[in-house]
């Protein structure tokens, strides 16, 4: 059950994670593009592992 939790959850963590480093950098560089670049980058990140993680579990016969 906690891994299904972790799966779960990784989908936004992982864009919530990419839009504040995004953020973090616009503060930094003053610019203002780069948290959607790292917004859309933390959502590509997240669906790769969940796509991972259901491909682990299919190949292990977990339903």
């Amino acid at each position: 059950m906690g891994r299904y939790f972790g799966v779960a959850l990784l989908l936004p963590v992982s864009t919530f994670v990419g839009y504040a480093i995004g953020y973090l950098l616009d503060r930094a560089f003053g610019t203002g593009f780069l948290k959607i670049i790292f917004l859309i980058l933390g959502t590509v990140a997240g669906f790769l592992e969940l796509i991972r993680q259901l491909g682990r579990d299919s190949r292990n016969g977990r339903p």
